[in-house]
Parts: C-alpha cells; structure tokens; sequence
C-alpha cells in the first residue's frame, strides 16, 4: 500500500480517497512500481508547463464514488475529456455546474433518449456512479487538449486489473464496452455469469456505426432483472 507521504504527491491530495480503500485493498497496482512510475510522470509533465487532467483530487473519482461492493455494472472509455471545465475523473461525466455538454455525451444522452425516454438536464453521471456504475477510463489522466496522450504511461495495467478483479469476484455484472480502446479489454473478461455490451464509441465519428440504437440502458436494466438485482435508475438528478 502506497505510504502516508506519498499519498500526497500528484495522484493523491490530501483525503480524496476515502472510499478507494477498498479498492487499494484489492487491486496490485496501486502498490506497485507502475503506480510510482505514473506518479513520477505525471509530476515532471507537471513540471514542464503542460496541463494534466482532470485535477490531481479528481483523478480516482471513479473509485470514490463506486466502492467495489456497490459494482454491479462497468462503462469502460478511453480518457478524459481534455479540457479543464469538462474532465472531473469519471468516464463521460462532467461537473454538474457545466452547461457545455461535449458532443460524445450528447450522443450518450441521445440514445438513453431512444433507448428508455429519460430526458438530460445537466451532464453530470453521479447518480450512476452512486447506484455502482463504475464510470472508468482506459487512462486516468490526459495532456489537456490533446485526447490519447497517456494511453501508453501504464494506466491499462490498473484497467486490466480492475476488470479482472471485478469480473473473478462479482457475479451478474455488466460490462459496457464503449470504442476500440474498451473493447480490447473484451478477451479477459472469460467469466461467462457477466453480461458484455460492446458498440463503437459515442463520438460524433462513430456514433451512426452502431453505439445508436444498440439500446445499453435497457439492456442492462432486463439482465439485472432478470438476476434478481436492483436495475439501475438512468436518470440525471
């Protein structure tokens, strides 16, 4: 387990991973080399001038607000969106305060329209998150303005060990692979008591290639129904 001194380096601030203990319980990487790697990274980019996102206490969001016990359905993207007023660490979420919605999220509330005719007043997926969506990246950070940049800085290894875990230790997930990016994680999740959504991206370049009309939420709702668990309200509260 990474020590206190550490803990308030770039990754960690101060007590923002109160619920991620659990996760840091279960997961390698975050005592791991490849977590000190990153951490070094990402403070020397820092260094440099160059902007990282989203903010150092938001980083790890997604753990923050989905405790493992809570995981009931997994929505995996790529990385951040890279603009400051729009990254707040959980995959395709945007601060609540934030009226510019990206176009990927549109697309997003598009098909939740179409799918189960919930209407989008803001852009912000806490709701979910809190119900045990786990809203995760393929990378935790991203160079703001340029999309991608820290898919090769070591963040897959904690993405392959969290849906390992979450594959080997839950039972009746879901797991919604969103792009090229997520769905090459689609080879280790081999435990057939889990239910895979895979579609191309929400982006306005692939949308019209099958994420429209691929139906997720509803979907998701009958397997977990049908598995007698709690079906997830989509709504945006």
């Amino acid at each position: 387990m990474v020590n206190a001194q550490k803990e308030k380096k770039f990754l960690l601030k101060n007590n923002s991973f109160s619920i991620m203990e659990n996760w840091k319980r279960l997961v390698p990487f975050f005592s791991s080399d490849t977590y000190e790697r990153i951490e070094k990274f990402l403070q020397f980019e820092q260094n440099q001038g160059k902007s990282i996102l989203p903010t150092h206490d938001n980083i790890f969001n997604a753990f923050n607000l989905t405790p493992f016990e809570k995981v009931k359905v997994v929505i995996l993207g790529q990385d951040p969106y890279p603009s400051p007023q729009h990254a707040h660490g959980l995959a395709f979420s945007i601060p609540k305060s934030t009226q510019d919605i990206p176009p990927t999220l549109k697309n997003i509330f598009k098909e939740l329209k179409s799918d189960i005719g919930n209407d989008t007043p803001h852009g912000n997926l806490e709701h979910w998150a809190q119900q045990g969506v786990l809203l995760l990246n393929t990378a935790l950070t991203v160079e703001e303005g340029k999309s991608n940049s820290h898919q090769s800085i070591g963040w897959k290894i904690l993405t392959k060990e969290v849906l390992t875990l979450v594959s080997q230790k839950k039972k009746h997930c879901v797991f919604i692979l969103w792009g090229n990016n997520a769905r090459k994680y689609r080879k280790i999740l081999t435990n057939p008591a889990h239910l895979i959504i895979e579609s191309p991206h929400p982006s306005p370049l692939a949308a019209y290639r099958g994420f429209f009309g691929s139906k997720p939420f509803s979907k998701t709702n009958t397997y977990l129904k049908e598995n007698g668990l709690i079906p997830i309200d989509w709504k945006i509260l």
